[in-house]
């Protein structure tokens, strides 16, 4: 009989610590899920990694036209320091291309981009848009994102394509001159203003300055009549030898504008203009 009862015993004593197991189990795992969302609810959102890369692509005469036609300044360039980073965001750049018809490219331009941003000038024979085209479509599988830096209808057939290739395609350009089918076609539109440029301050021509500090030379310099009289009155001076001279001098030869007294040189010494010390 007691030998029963033991062994009933021992069976509750079983249950009862699988129970406890049980139990200490579910309480662990509640507390890491409310330690996990109490993490996650005290993330910000500025913290999301964003892995996306991003190609600029800019037609350089047409930002330039619309720049100057809302300046009335052709001296008006953008501000790559401050346009770029407002571009991107929080996105990688990936590639920068400065497209320009002509060869006449500053150098100063292409050195900026590329030490900043490791871009690039290209020179175009004729208008941007062929070669701007052909690049964006030749980066389209190797980035996610394209900005095209311009307002002109002519790429709407390329913002088209490249948004079937799966890209992301941006337009940044001047509201005013912008044609509303790509804006309305792009994926988002950053409007330049005022705040994406500056006007550059030439350097005045120094031959300018250089005449009027001539002519004020020239002015304050005597006339030729009154600076004759004072060169005629100051040879008469040097010509009239002083008393003293005429008692010491006996004889004064000229050699090399100095005068030199044959003797006594111990009573008498000339300077280079000829007059006592």
């Amino acid at each position: 009989m007691y030998g029963h009862l033991w062994w009933v015993n021992m069976l509750a004593y079983q249950d009862l610590l699988h129970i406890y197991s049980a139990v200490l189990l579910r309480y662990k795992i509640e507390s890491a899920v409310s330690e996990g969302t109490k993490t996650m609810n005290e993330q910000k959102t500025d913290q999301v990694i964003i892995s996306q890369t991003v190609a600029i692509l800019i037609d350089g005469n047409n930002i330039e036209r619309s720049i100057h036609d809302q300046t009335n300044d052709p001296n008006t360039m953008l501000n790559f320091d401050r346009l770029i980073p407002k571009l991107l965001g929080n996105r990688g750049l990936n590639r920068l291309i400065y497209f320009r018809e002509g060869k006449q490219i500053s150098q100063k331009l292409r050195d900026r981009l590329h030490e900043f941003f490791h871009g690039s000038v290209r020179p175009c024979h004729k208008s941007a848009d062929i070669p701007l085209s052909i690049n964006a479509m030749q980066l389209a599988s190797k980035v996610d994102t394209i900005v095209i830096m311009s307002g002109d209808s002519d790429y709407i057939e390329l913002v088209r394509h490249l948004k079937s290739e799966g890209v992301r395609v941006e337009i940044a350009s001047v509201d005013a001159t912008t044609a509303n089918v790509i804006k309305e076609e792009s994926d988002h539109h950053y409007r330049i203003n005022e705040e994406d440029w500056f006007t550059y301050a030439p350097k005045q021509n120094n031959k300018n300055g250089k005449r009027r500090q001539t002519k004020k030379a020239d002015s304050d310099k005597p006339s030729d009549e009154n600076s004759a009289e004072v060169v005629e009155a100051a040879s008469d001076d040097e010509k009239q030898p002083s008393s003293n001279e005429s008692d010491i001098l006996i004889t004064v030869k000229k050699s090399n504008k100095k005068y030199e007294p044959e003797y006594p040189q111990s009573q008498y010494i000339a300077n280079n203009n000829g007059s006592n010390t």
